[in-house]
């Protein structure tokens, strides 16, 4: 273990590293916080860049924190118990803490050059901790000269087949299936957690045309689609597409549902995110919130979690009807970069956190048309990992989800299909 001490404003560790021929060397690290260190090892001389320490120290705590998460909810799966809601103290404490701020000064330091020498060791340690395959890397890992590069690294080709069934929807992201299903009830309500759910609504916008398509005052009516954990279940939503923002062009005759899935990123998954259809993008909204975590215990423990978060929603329009993306935050990952607005900035340092205040809204181009994008296309970009929310219309007499709550799915495999016409 290093010995270290801080003098006149300068941090000297002592210790020991190994050489290149694997020969021991007793190493002295000195220098300021946030300055260049110097690393002095038997008669070498080198430098690394105290922002480069910060960023290890940093790759270390995350590390042990997911390990600590990963334990206990693999302790939780294996007595058969699904996680249910409870707040607790800690969930509270996590409203004092500064992280915005934090997210922000993590943004800095993942944006730094790293030495060509040390930026493969940094990568394999990172894969090695969150289990990234970097197989898959497009470029040799000495290319990526900063954390972000690195974060959101685009592929080789063929690493991410799209399915290109037109009756399929297929998963934006590499990621974890965490809630799926139909919106049901007064609010289209959207489970977090089993115990708490959400309003669609509200994770959307008081603006949202989801609205003028949803009917709640509708009387119950049987479905002849059922979900694996809701058989026999009912649905009384009654959709229309009276608005001529959704009006299908291709067929409006069979009865539509509206459904949602609930994607998770780990921090080791690749980042970019992907169209699930051909659509139409007709707005942007960016609500500037909250950057709490979006692991198992905050999910089980804060209210409203991805209302209360930061967070980009796509919506528009295809084939069947309605249809919007959501690219939640959270804490270190309070940038979304959105490809087809690369001026978008989340996390500005300025912006109030009040629930009154409107969201930034952009209509795109040519109104009432929008941005026309491909399946499989990349739309989005996330540093680390976070959460994708889809909410969209479907037949309701055929469509069935092809996952179940837990599973790992990647970018373009099918994730929901129906028989089409």
């Amino acid at each position: 273990m290093p010995a270290g001490s801080f003098h006149r404003g300068r941090i000297i560790v002592s210790g020991y590293a190994v050489s290149a021929r694997n020969k021991p060397l007793h190493c002295h690290y000195i220098g300021r916080p946030g300055m260049m260190i110097s690393v002095v090892c038997a008669g070498s001389f080198f430098l690394v860049p105290g922002a480069t320490v910060a960023t290890l120290l940093m790759l270390g705590f995350l590390h042990a924190r997911r390990l600590y998460e990963d334990k206990k909810v693999d302790d939780v799966k294996e007595k058969g118990i699904e996680l249910e809601f409870s707040p607790d103290v800690k969930a509270a404490f996590l409203r004092l803490l500064p992280l915005r701020s934090i997210s922000r000064f993590w943004g800095y330091l993942t944006s730094l050059d790293i030495p060509i020498w040390l930026r493969p060791s940094i990568y394999k340690a990172w894969a090695r901790a969150f289990h990234a395959d970097l197989e898959e890397a497009a470029l040799p890992l000495e290319e990526y000269a900063t954390l972000q590069d690195f974060f959101i690294r685009s592929l080789k080709s063929g690493s991410r087949p799209i399915d290109l069934d037109s009756n399929c929807l297929v998963s934006p992201v590499d990621g974890t299936v965490l809630r799926f299903g139909e919106l049901r009830g007064p609010g289209a309500l959207i489970e977090q957690v089993k115990g708490f759910s959400y309003s669609a609504y509200s994770l959307l916008g008081a603006t949202t045309s989801l609205h003028e398509i949803v009917d709640t005052d509708a009387p119950e009516e049987h479905s002849e689609h059922s979900f694996t954990e809701e058989r026999h279940k009912t649905s009384w939503l009654r959709i229309s597409l009276a608005s001529p923002k959704i009006r299908n062009p291709i067929s409006a005759s069979p009865r539509k549902g509206v459904f949602y899935c609930v994607l998770y990123l780990h921090p080791g998954d690749y980042h970019r995110v992907h169209s699930p259809v051909d659509w139409q993008v007709l707005l942007r909204r960016h609500f500037s919130g909250r950057l709490f975590p979006l692991n198992q215990r905050a999910t089980r423990t804060i209210r409203n979690l991805h209302i209360e978060n930061e967070r980009v929603i796509l919506e528009g329009r295809w084939r069947e009807g309605f249809m919007a993306m959501v690219a939640i935050g959270a804490t270190n990952i309070g940038s979304i970069k959105l490809y087809i607005e690369p001026e978008l900035k989340t996390n500005r340092p300025k912006r109030q956190l009040l629930h009154t205040e409107p969201p930034d809204e952009k209509i795109y181009e040519p109104v009432g048309t929008g941005l026309t994008i491909k399946k499989g296309e990349e739309v989005a970009a996330f540093n680390m990992g976070s959460t994708v929310v889809l909410v969209f219309q479907a037949p309701i007499s055929d469509f069935k989800f092809c996952i179940r709550n837990g599973d790992r799915v990647k970018a373009g495999e099918a994730i929901g299909s129906w028989s089409g016409s």
